[in-house]
């Protein structure tokens, strides 16, 4: 590269949510991205960067109160007020649900990014005719955002409420997790995504299982018809992955173990 034509150069602040109890990161939704329901949605973890939220590897805590006392309205209510005042400003701006990062660098609320969210088929059906009536967007526009993928999603196999009501009777349910995709499934269990590969090309059905998942998975991923993580909240890289493919996927499944070393899965 010539020396005169230069080189393009970004400065920007650094921030930090790992600088002690008045320090967060986080992820959320100015909509439900499951159900398209108009309500906030998303995950923080006090203390943390935001790989942490994302990897999977930690349990983040909501962003709404819930009477745990764990929630960010519950334990930094202005942040938590600034947060809510930014979800109205970005849906006004860009007229679609929006998927954002925030970081809280000792009470102070610094937004990282935004961008238009990945939804369910069941959600994209309820956010485009809401915003009509909000008058966000107009019944054409409305029409163009549904993929016809997603118009598939509400087609999905689903489980009837009787079936759990029989499981947990019968001491077949092993866990329940937060809904993170669309539908139901059924299938063998692969504890590998290179197992889910190998079982699937041999025509069998197959439920990938998971502590959490990540970009190395995306083949097993793929190969499966359902996902289920022991651990992730739903903004984890296995929700967010699994919503954009219209996969059934179920994550922080904590109840439940996997036990490598004898090719298992077992309920605490």
């Amino acid at each position: 590269i010539p020396d005169d034509w230069g080189t393009a150069v970004n400065v920007q602040a650094m921030v930090f949510g790992n600088r002690g109890d008045t320090s967060a990161t986080g992820v959320a939704f100015t909509r439900d991205p499951a159900s398209g329901e108009k309500k906030f949605y998303g995950e923080f973890l006090p203390n943390a960067q935001g790989e942490d939220v994302v990897a999977g590897i930690r349990t983040p805590r909501p962003l709404n109160a819930d009477g745990s006392g764990l929630s960010l309205e519950e334990t930094m209510p202005k942040a938590y007020g600034e947060l809510q005042l930014v979800r109205e400003r970005l849906e006004k701006r860009f007229r679609d649900m929006q998927d954002l990062e925030f970081t809280i660098e000792e009470e102070k609320l610094y937004l990282l990014q935004t961008r238009n969210g990945k939804r369910t088929g069941f959600a994209a059906v309820r956010i485009a005719t809401d915003m009509v009536d909000e008058g966000l967007i107009d019944a054409e526009e409305a029409v163009a955002r549904v993929e016809p993928e997603q118009l598939v999603q509400l087609l999905a196999p689903i489980f009837d409420a009787k079936e759990k009501t029989a499981a947990v009777k019968d001491g077949r349910l092993l866990g329940t997790g937060l809904p993170a995709g669309p539908g139901a499934a059924c299938g063998r269990i692969a504890l590998t995504a290179e197992h889910a590969v190998a079982m699937a090309a041999k025509g069998e059905t197959v439920v990938l299982v998971r502590e959490e998942t990540s970009p190395e998975d995306i083949a097993g991923m793929n190969a499966a018809v359902g996902i289920v993580t022991t651990r992730g909240g739903a903004t984890s890289h296995a929700a967010v992955v699994a919503r954009g493919m219209g996969k059934t996927c179920i994550v922080g499944a904590g109840e439940i173990t996997v036990d490598h070393a004898h090719r298992e899965i077992r309920s605490k």
